[in-house]
Parts: structure tokens; sequence; C-alpha cells
């Protein structure tokens, strides 16, 4: 059998020595959350196939069942040599939506809670020399107000901006095999500036720690270090190549410890606020943004193969946008790769609607798995900016709890001090580095004086202005906007925003409307279009569901790639 998505899931941490886990399994539901009692971990002949890392709901797992799953259980044989067990063994999950519980020949391996950060055990202890049972257990409700579900929608059917949802194992299975002296993790922070790169590293034993960097494979830099649980060091490099919009000008690096080795990579490049600019190694940039929501017609929240998500990328830029915000999920590190390959810039969210954030408990169920995310990613020059929430909106009839809001800016601001931080997007701001406003006003005229007033008077025009109001300094963008419905043939549950337009000349004579407002307004530092792609009934993308245009691209492309006022 081919293995699905076969390539190595996070090129920032890959050992040569690794067994992709994806494929067949066995697999069963479990509706009354009640199979643990019942004896599953002893059951000999399970019911079903399932061919990870294809959610239950989705066509590509060959299960396709997409009413309410409230757990399932998953299970896989693995054979295991002697030489694997030389040193340490770690099986590692992409994501698991939501709450993972993993089994090892019988035994709790760990436990995991949030379904979109990648999350691994150490289970070098429960295995044995030839076969080994794992056995996952996967807990989810979207219906519960106490657990962020993103876009997947709450109700039966999707409608409007919600889609089918997804339970379970949906990114790659995969056991690492390490000595038993290895690097934990490490974090990357390069200067442009100073063209060097500094490292900071998490060991596990005692020994001489190198780095060394390369570009177009010459050597450009080399550092060492005598390392005890944790060492930090700098490289100073030979050349500088800046990581920049549409030119990723990656540097490889190689770590070692030992006898440990890991093959990772690095950008070099600087992000700064500036009175109202957004700069980029010192340049101000016009960020040019997409909404991607990663949703795919037949793996829902799992992209087929990897051309799929290197396609993403490409369609962007076809259009002329030079980034995405990553709306409303945590994508994976193969994803934000191609982004740091291709100069891609994209913002770092989190799939918080569902949750109530009314409720003091919401910050325990979300702010461990933020700061997992915010450590996981740190690393990818793509990111340039972080954004914990979206549309705060208020929660049967109560308003958020800001300190929640403030709590998690803080704790971001703590963990990341080299990107901005916005609290909330569109709505409702506590505290943010910037203020950014959702705007599907559809009529041009109304649309540019609106904004325009940011330049003339200093105001940025708020739609609620009894919750929020920009102080006049500072950046500013309106990071949601357009969302024209376009379909193909009659759709009695298409849904976009506003009236749509009823013409082909129609349709871009609006986009081009809207787009220019804020091309034009020397205040704004972006822009971001909903949306890239329609999903299920949402029909207000430049593509279709299946990626091809609903227009001739260069239309586009000419529209949005024109240079903006703000720009150098």
């Amino acid at each position: 059998m081919i293995i699905p998505r076969p390539e190595h899931p996070n090129p920032q941490l890959e050992r040569k020595n690794w067994l992709n886990l994806n494929g067949e399994w066995d697999f069963e539901f479990d509706f009354g959350n009640s199979k643990k009692a019942s004896g599953i971990l002893e059951k000999k002949d399970w019911e079903k196939k399932i061919i990870v890392p294809f959610c239950p709901e989705s066509k590509l797992s060959g299960v396709e069942y997409t009413d309410f799953i409230p757990a399932v259980w998953y299970r896989k044989v693995v054979n295991i040599t002697e030489e694997n067990l030389n040193g340490r063994v770690f099986i590692n999950f992409g994501a698991v939506d939501y709450e993972a519980t993993v089994y090892v020949n019988g035994k709790k391996a760990g436990y995991h809670k949030g379904g979109y950060i990648s999350f691994r055990f150490d289970i070098t202890e429960l295995l044995v020399i030839g076969e080994n049972t794992i056995i996952v257990n996967a807990v989810d409700d979207v219906r519960n107000p106490l657990v962020p579900r993103g876009k997947q929608c709450e109700e039966l059917h999707s409608r409007g901006c919600d889609y089918t949802r997804t339970t379970g194992i949906w990114q790659t299975v995969w056991l690492e095999f390490a000595p038993a002296q290895y690097i934990k993790n490490f974090r990357l922070y390069p200067d442009a500036e100073n063209a060097c790169l500094a490292i900071s590293a998490n060991v596990e034993g005692e020994g001489e720690f190198v780095a060394e960097a390369f570009y177009d494979g010459k050597s450009v830099g080399i550092a060492k270090k005598k390392a005890s649980d944790s060492v930090c060091l700098e490289i100073a490099l030979s050349e500088s190549h800046l990581w920049e919009p549409g030119c990723g000008r990656l540097y490889d690096l190689k770590l070692t410890f030992n006898d440990d080795e890991i093959s990772s990579y690095f950008g070099l490049r600087s992000v700064k606020l500036d009175d109202y600019k957004f700069l980029i190694n010192g340049k101000s940039v016009f960020q040019r943004l997409v909404l991607d929501q990663g949703f795919y017609r037949d793996g829902i929240y799992t992209a087929p193969t990897e051309a799929d998500l290197i396609k993403d990328i490409e369609i962007s830029y076809a259009v002329g946008f030079n980034g995405a915000r990553l709306h409303q999920k945590v994508f994976e590190p193969r994803f934000l790769y191609h982004c740091d390959k291709l100069g891609y810039l994209v913002w770092g969210e989190y799939p918080n609607w569902g949750l109530d954030y009314s409720n003091p408990y919401a910050l325990e169920s979300m702010l461990p798995e933020w700061c997992e995310c915010v450590e996981r990613d740190f690393n990818h020059p793509s990111i340039i900016g972080w954004c914990p929430f979206n549309e705060t909106w208020d929660f049967a009839g109560r308003h958020q709890n800001d300190a929640l809001i403030s709590t998690i800016y803080r704790v971001t601001k703590h963990m990341d001090n080299t990107r901005p931080c916005i609290d909330t997007s569109g709505n409702f701001h506590v505290e943010t580095d910037i203020f950014d406003v959702h705007d599907y006003e559809q009529d041009v005229e109304t649309f540019k004086t609106n904004y325009d007033k940011l330049m003339t008077e200093g105001i940025l025009y708020e739609r609620f202005p009894n919750r929020q109001m920009y102080s006049g300094k500072g950046c500013a963008w309106v990071s949601e906007y357009g969302g024209l419905q376009w379909s193909e043939g009659d759709r009695d549950d298409a849904w976009g925003y506003g009236n749509a337009p009823k013409s082909f000349e129609e349709f871009v004579e609006r986009y081009k409307g809207l787009t220019d407002a804020l091309l034009d307004n020397y205040r704004m530092f972006g822009f971001c279009y909903t949306q890239l792609y329609d999903i299920e009934q949402e029909q207000n993308g430049l593509y279709y569901y299946d990626r091809t245009p609903k227009f001739n691209p260069e239309i586009f492309k000419a529209i949005n790639s024109r240079k903006a006022a703000i720009e150098d």
C-alpha cells in the first residue's frame, strides 16, 4: 500500500531515523465513549479500517461519516528492531482532535489535550523487540463551550462560514529514533542587521553541541560549545542573504550533539513596527494578504498531498497576494515550511471560535495549547505576527472576559518579543500591538469614505465604537474585507457577504474599488481579502473549492500587486 503523506512532517526538526505510521489502521467508533470500560484495549477483532492521517469525516479516510462523533479508537501493529531500542523512541502526532490518550502494548503512554498542535511521547520503556500494538483514543465535542472548534460546525449540517467537522487523527503519525543523549528542542534568533544566528537549545545529557549553517550547499558559519541540559551559542555568517516577501533564501542548518544530528533551516529577516508602518528588513512592506482557512474537499482539514499545500501558496501568488491570514486553524509545519521557502507572509492564528470568552475557565482551555503553538512555530521566518483570537463576539449575551484576552496577549509577548501580536482580530480589542478591523461593506464609495478619514483625521472607521476605539497612533489595517459571492450554477445554500455581484464586470469593478481604497491609503500597512477559495457552501473565494480559478487570475494580480501608498 502507498503511504499517504509520506514526507517528513517537520523539516525544521528532522532526524534521519524515523518511521512514518500513516496508512491503514484498525478503527472503531465509540458513540457512548465507553469502549475502554468494555475492553477495547484487549479486543482482537476490530470493526473497521481507516486511512491515517485523514479524519473519519473525510472521503480520503475511507470512512466518510459526517454526523457527530464523540469518541474514536485507532490501532496499529508496528515492528521494532533491537537497533531501534539502542536509544530513545518517540511517537509523534501532528495533531489529534481533541483529547488524545495513547497506549502502547496495553499501557498508557501519555495524554494530550488540544486538537491543533503537535505532541510526542517517549515510549522506549513500553516497547519490545518485534510486534508492538499502538492504540489511540480521541474524544471530541465541538458543542462544548470550553472546546475551541474553529470553523467546525456546531450543527448537524454545515452552514454559513462553518464547515464539516474533524475528529481524531488528522496529521501524520511517526516514530522517531534518537540516541540516548539527544537534542530536545531549540530556538533560532536570526539577526539580519549583524548577519548572525543565535541558538538556544535544550539537550538530554552532556557533550559538544555543534551548529553549522550552509547556503546553497556551502558552509557559511559554524559554532561549537560544551552543553549540559541547555546551551546558547551564536554563528557569525560569512554571507548575508535576506529572507523577504517573494524570495525565501533559506539557510540550511545542521545541529549535532554527540551522536544526535538534526537537519533544520532558518531565514535571515527582521520584523518591526514603526509608527504606522510594518517594516520587514527595515523596508515598509504592504501586506497583500488573503484569508486561507486550510480546508480541502476530500481531506477536510488535511491536504491530500504535499503538492496541495504548495498549490495553495502558488494560486495565492497567481492573483497578486503576498501572504495569508492562516484563519481559525493551526496549520501544519510542512505548509509553513513551503511558506518559508517561497517567501510567503503569514499570520499564526488559533481556532478560538466555539470558546466561551466570558467563562473564567476559558483560559485553562486555550492557553496551554496556544503556548505550544507559539513554541512549535517560533522558528518559521514566514510567520510575521501572532493572532490568538479572532472576532470575540458576545457569548450567550455575555461580553468577553477582557482579562482572558489581555492575559493571552501578554503571555504571547513574553514568549516571543520578536513579532507583533494582535490580541483579537476585528473585535473586541483589549491590549494589542496592532489595531485591525473587519468590514464587509460592499458599497465602494461608502467603504472608501470611511477609511479615508484615517488619512485626513487619524480616525479609523469603527463599527463598534461603544466597544473599541483606535487611538489614532500606531499600525492599523482592514484585516478582513470583500467576501464577494460568486457561485457556480444555482445553489440554494450558497453563502457570502452582502449582495452578490450580478455580473463578472460588477464583480471586478467592486473588487477593484474596495482594494484600491486600501492600497491608496498611506496609513494602511496592508489588507486581507476574504477569501482564497470557496469552502463548501461559502462561495466567496477567488477560486472554487477544487482550486480552479473563477476568473482569469491576471485580472486580480494587476489590481492587487500595484504599489501601495505606504510602501517605500
